[in-house]
């Protein structure tokens, strides 16, 4: 199924200049609730579709960036745009409005911690005023989420929580739980955010989980990805394992490779074309 998709994407970016390509916009979001801040950055990626049909209503991919990264990576060094553009072209993607938030600035970390409650700006302002801004269909059935490393991790937090928003969850090198971290080592500020992570831990949180959270769980769809380098290796076969045990359905791929773009980069195209897959047929 790769090598298929993999020759077609070739073969699509070869054609793409007789296809109408969708558009990145770099854009703000008004903030009330992280101490301090009055407007967050976000990308957003509109599909090609999007100004041609005004009525028209879309999926939404929340995707979320690594820790000590930025909202315009997955564009920068994910090709985001190109690989949409190409993956819809194809017929392997449906059209879909794809969201990268930013979680760096200021303080790095997608949890609500006493004095920066990223989740509940997430939740409350963040996703609300996309759903409003946009031509998107907001209900759980066409909304996902994604993200690597930090951003990974958070996914998975994220629908461990609120299983009730998400369809899909798709996971690559999920940070699950602290390790050590060469660039946090001069961090002041990186002990608190370790601490946060491993509050969230999403592996003790399903381990633990009532019979009516397993039944919640069983509601969306998981996708776990990570390379057999990775540092956060481990962790994700122990959170593939808490699924296991308590009866809930997933996903899981390994492939070769470690902690870099290297590897997210053909695990986007994974993701874009999993969360597709997934989507009702309307």
């Amino acid at each position: 199924m790769r090598k298929y998709i993999l020759f077609y994407l070739l073969f699509c970016l070869c054609c793409l200049k007789l296809f109408a390509g969708g558009k990145v916009l770099y854009r703000t979001v008004p903030c009330t609730l992280l101490q301090g801040i009055t407007e967050r950055e976000y990308t957003v990626y509109l599909p090609p579709g999007y100004d041609m049909d005004t009525l028209r209503t879309y999926p939404v991919l929340y995707l979320l960036h690594g820790g000590n990264c930025s909202n315009t990576d997955w564009e920068r060094y994910g090709g985001l745009s190109h690989l949409a553009d190409s993956l819809i072209a194809c017929g392997q993607m449906q059209e879909m409005i794809v969201v990268c938030p930013e979680a760096n600035k200021d303080n790095m970390i997608w949890f609500n911690a006493a004095h920066w409650r990223y989740e509940d700006f997430f939740f409350q302002e963040f996703m609300p005023y996309i759903e409003q801004t946009y031509r998107v269909k907001a209900e759980k059935a066409y909304r996902s989420v994604a993200g690597y490393s930090m951003g990974g991790g958070a996914s998975v937090v994220y629908g461990v929580l609120h299983p009730d928003l998400f369809n899909v969850v798709y996971g690559m090198s999920s940070y699950l739980r602290s390790q050590p971290l060469e660039f946090l080592k001069d961090d002041p500020s990186a002990p608190w955010r370790q601490k946060l992570v491993d509050d969230y831990n999403p592996i003790r949180t399903i381990t633990e989980g009532s019979e009516k959270n397993v039944s919640a769980w069983k509601a969306v769809r998981w996708f776990i990805d990570c390379g057999d380098k990775d540092f956060t290796y481990d962790a994700n076969i122990d959170l593939v394992s808490a699924f296991r045990k308590r009866g809930i359905p997933y996903e899981f791929r390994v492939k070769g490779g470690g902690h870099d773009w290297s590897y997210w980069r053909p695990a986007l195209c994974d993701a874009l074309v999993y969360v597709s897959h997934q989507l009702p047929d309307d």
